[in-house]
């Protein structure tokens, strides 16, 4: 019993001598400046996404339409652009994306489909891409007046 409390106390010991020492002063200056560089190359000269446009309005559509709309973009940065995935705020809204590298300069798109039913009145839906431009995220937005089955049945 002497042994084990012993090694307990040992080893609380140890545990709090070791967790005394400061991180921050392990930090050497060569190499934070090193890293502060090429922090800002990276943003200078990474991808940056250039979207003809960010949001779209499907207007008025009947419940249970699938409609779908295309966000057409260009790399205007200086790397290539590397979008990782893409997801709707809900399963009724699926974007496609290019899985390959996207070049400086060249154009890319992402296809919205947006799936009305079970979805009455206004529906406003964001598309969120995980880039690994600057903000490491870009947002597009979709939104539809979506007239209900019941109101389209009354006016057939």
């Amino acid at each position: 019993m002497k042994k084990i409390i012993a090694l307990s106390v040992l080893s609380l010991t140890l545990v709090f001598v070791s967790c005394n020492e400061n991180a921050a002063k392990k930090i050497k200056s060569e190499n934070l400046e090193l890293a502060k560089e090429r922090d800002k190359e990276i943003k200078i000269g990474g991808p940056k996404l250039k979207f003809d446009k960010t949001e779209h309005d499907f207007g008025v559509i009947n419940e249970g339409d699938v409609v779908e709309t295309v966000f057409s973009f260009t790399n205007s940065g200086k790397s290539e652009l590397i979008i990782t995935s893409a997801k709707g705020s809900c399963g009724c809204t699926v974007p496609e994306w290019p899985k390959e590298p996207i070049m400086p300069g060249e154009k890319g798109s992402i296809k919205v489909k947006f799936n009305s039913d079970r979805k009455p009145n206004l529906q406003q839906k964001n598309i969120t891409l995980v880039t690994n431009t600057d903000q490491g995220k870009e947002i597009l937005k979709i939104k539809a007046q979506v007239t209900p089955k019941s109101k389209v049945q009354q006016n057939s």
